[in-house]
């Protein structure tokens, strides 16, 4: 160990050590002028804390790449190591590219993008959200503004938001953005490139997905005839007993339409879509490009339930329903007691269309932890074993896996794959990403939580942790002269014996039957014991007695 390895983790210690003498503190004894005093440091420190990060995050990524420490992005390794959102993953990214040191390419330092901002930061002056707007408003300057033009603005800004508010940053921002660019942007091939694009948002709890982007003048061209045939009063009217899709709608139809222009266009772009699927556009990952519903007989027999699309979409099931009257159907039948898949084995490199079929149903997406992926996306992967290795490619022996995270699978410092006893595709992660995250992905198939074995998780320890800070009075301490169970008054290892008639036993076979028969062989008085189930964290089956 270097001697700056030694400082740094020094420091860090000391810093942990001095936020637990903090936190020991007793407050009730400061008067309201003296924790006001106290809460300006706290947030000074807080406000001061990201610029080491961003010091951490940019070495970090100049000593190694995300692909040695087994991810496939930046991003990831960030989402799995230190369980964040994709979106916050993203900001620390971009705010360590934006305000951590630099080097050039022969190795001299340089400063920060927005070396004010950072300055600022570092001394504790400005809060995250200061942040926030100051680089969102130099990221709209024009191209036109010179580089110390810019630099001018950023000082400005940064003046501003060591005594201002976050809304009013914002406010004087637009101010100087309008100073700065009055007449807009001169029309720009480029920038309409940049801007161009289609966001489609996450679904939302009423069914609904908002979508919003830039068209650039060519695609809009394309879709105004469309919206033009489509859209027009009377056609693709989903409340007509026969929507008129192809052809002029009638009279009535034109004067029954009550649409708004928004909601015929909405229509509108199923019935395209619809029309595309029609046309035989070829094939995504083995299969015909098609609307793939995952169901279950249960749901539609019962009515009620959802289906999950092969994006992802969650789809009520009567219009799950609706929409297969006119579709192509596929039964998938699986061992009810292992979520085994049945039939569709072929010993070959590539899955068959069938087996896809089998595996869509079974996964209903890539299996990798986190990954939100849909079949549509998807590969095959093999999943026991790989190809090249003596893998077979039947349908219990692979899995569904995207793209990015088929090609991370690499027994030399990658994932590995392997089926668990439920018949669950497991990944086990590189060291450099382990911390005791899940291996199974319950993001498809949410049911399976309900399965999941308590004792012998993957994070086992850390929800122990938990339960200890929650529940102290049931964890005594481990060095306790005598560990006693309060409930049935004797100790918690009562000395038994494989002789006296006990063995283990799963909990699942422990029926009260068996049981009983059990305690026979150590007492007589059976009559005086009752029965007894396990708490909220513990979920065994016992006797307790008089």
């Amino acid at each position: 160990m270097t001697t700056a390895t030694v400082r740094v983790t020094e420091a860090v210690a000391n810093l942990r050590a001095a936020f637990d003498a903090f936190a020991a503190t007793d407050l009730e004894s400061l008067s309201g002028a003296e924790l006001i005093a106290v809460m300006d440091e706290y947030e000074m420190l807080t406000c001061r804390l990201p610029a080491q990060r961003h010091r951490l995050l940019t070495q970090l990524q100049a000593e190694t790449t995300a692909r040695e420490m087994g991810a496939k992005s930046w991003n990831e390794v960030l989402r799995i190591r230190w369980r964040l959102s994709t979106a916050e993953a993203d900001r620390r990214l971009h705010e360590a590219a934006d305000l951590g040191p630099r080097r050039s390419l022969t190795g001299e330092p340089l400063p920060p993008l927005l070396p004010v901002v950072a300055v600022a930061q570092a001394a504790g002056l400005i809060t995250g959200e200061h942040v926030k707007v100051v680089r969102a408003a130099v990221r709209d300057l024009p191209g036109s503004v010179s580089t110390a033009d810019r630099e001018k603005f950023e000082v400005a800004l940064v003046r501003e938001a060591v005594g201002a508010g976050p809304k009013a940053l914002a406010e004087s921002a637009a101010d100087r953005l309008f100073l700065l660019d009055q007449d807009g942007p001169v029309p720009d091939e480029r920038e309409r490139q940049r801007k161009r694009g289609v966001i489609i948002g996450n679904q939302r709890r009423d069914g609904t997905t908002p979508i919003t982007g830039n068209l650039d003048p060519e695609a809009m061209a394309v879709w105004e005839p469309l919206f033009a045939k489509f859209a027009a009063p009377g056609m693709c009217n989903p409340a007509d007993d026969r929507p008129c899709t192809l052809g002029t709608p009638s009279q009535d139809q034109i004067d029954h339409d009550h649409r708004t222009q928004a909601q015929r266009r909405h229509d509108a772009m199923i019935a395209i879509g619809r029309i595309a699927l029609m046309s035989n556009p070829g094939q995504l990952n083995g299969l015909p490009v098609a609307v793939i519903i995952r169901t279950t007989v249960q749901e539609l027999h019962s009515l009620a339930g959802i289906g999950t699309s092969g994006g992802g979409t969650k789809i009520p099931i009567r219009d799950v329903i609706r929409m297969a009257g006119h579709a192509s159907h596929h039964l998938a039948i699986f061992d009810g007691a292992t979520g085994a898949a049945l039939n569709y084995f072929r010993t070959r490199r590539t899955a068959s269309a069938a087996q896809r079929i089998m595996l869509i149903a079974r996964d209903g997406g890539c299996t990798k932890p986190c990954c939100t992926k849909g079949p549509y996306f998807c590969q095959a992967h093999h999943g026991k074993a790989d190809f090249a290795r003596g893998g077979n490619t039947n349908v219990d022996d692979m899995t569904l896996a995207c793209g990015c995270d088929n090609r991370m699978v690499d027994e030399n410092g990658g994932y590995t794959t392997k089926f668990n006893a439920r018949n669950e595709c497991e990944w086990h992660p590189p060291p450099a990403l382990e911390h005791g995250q899940a291996r199974v992905n319950y993001h498809h198939r949410p049911e399976l939580l309900r399965h999941r074995p308590h004792d012998g998780s993957e994070w086992a320890e850390r929800v122990g942790q938990l339960d200890r800070l929650l529940f102290p009075a049931e964890y005594p301490p481990e060095d306790a002269s005598e560990d006693r169970c309060d409930d049935a008054g004797w100790p918690a290892d009562p000395g038994w014996h494989e002789d006296d008639g006990w063995h283990e036993d799963d909990g699942d076979d422990l029926t009260e039957e068996r049981l009983l028969e059990q305690f026979r062989a150590v007492t007589a008085d059976i009559d005086f014991w009752e029965l007894v189930t396990g708490d909220h964290h513990h979920g065994g089956t016992g006797l307790r007695g008089p």
